[in-house]
């Protein structure tokens, strides 16, 4: 599966997009527990104005393969692309 991060996600998280290794099957809820056990700790030591990924993801929507996902217990496939968008301000 592919994480793409978005604004405050993608800073939280160093990168705009990572591969990210789930069981097939695995729901929306055990992803995003993947994705808080990357080791992160490079990035943080160089961008420590940086809000830490945990307390991004609390205030996050998901997109699955451009559709929006907001009951964590969903299933995810291997190819999905699992979007993270905090919350956006303005109109």
């Amino acid at each position: 599966m592919t994480v793409r991060y978005y604004a405050a996600a993608q800073a939280a998280a160093g990168v705009a997009e990572e591969p990210l290794e789930a069981a097939d099957g695995a729901t929306l809820a055990e992803a995003l527990e993947a994705a808080l056990a990357v080791d992160r700790s490079a990035h943080r030591a160089e961008n420590r104005g940086a809000p830490p990924l945990a307390d991004v993801l609390r205030r996050c929507s998901f997109l699955v393969n451009e559709v929006a996902a907001k009951d964590r217990t969903r299933a995810l496939a291997d190819g999905d692309v699992l979007d993270v968008l905090p919350p956006f301000a303005g109109g």
